[in-house]
């Protein structure tokens, strides 16, 4: 598989991978709101070792919707959030999927914290899931 790459605005922070994601997911939680600026966020999520960041980073460390740490990693230059690490998961990295180049990116396979869905967001049913593609939905 050729490489995926992910990266903030200016370019300065940047991913790449050529592993393929182990979940794509759509998250309605009030934090992927506000981190995104959108109704909901959606990540890729990948081993960490399949990956190799570069460039400068700050952190802004939140408590998940879950109760975890959530550890954003952003660009310094110009405030992109490209990844965040929770000791949920320590061995794995969710990159926005908005940075990454291309659109080769699977859709996602879960939408989460459905609870905090807003209202007028439109979220596939289990019948428009592409069959071997998408999981089943969650967070109902």
């Amino acid at each position: 598989m050729a490489a995926r790459i992910a990266h903030c605005h200016c370019g300065q922070l940047q991913i790449v991978t050529t592993a393929e994601p182990y979940a794509v997911v759509m998250c309605h939680c009030r934090g992927c709101q506000q981190r995104t600026g959108a109704p909901f966020g959606v990540g890729a999520y990948f081993e960490l070792s399949d990956c190799n960041i570069s460039g400068q980073s700050n952190a802004y460390v939140r408590t998940g919707a879950s109760g975890s740490n959530f550890e954003n990693r952003f660009c310094p230059d110009c405030g992109t959030t490209v990844y965040w690490l929770t000791p949920f998961h320590p061995e794995a990295v969710g990159i926005a999927a908005g940075a990454f180049e291309g659109d080769d990116l699977p859709a996602p396979s879960r939408s989460v914290w459905e609870s905090e869905r807003h209202h007028w967001v439109d979220v596939p049913t289990e019948d428009r899931w592409i069959e071997g593609r998408n999981g089943p939905r969650v967070g109902d």
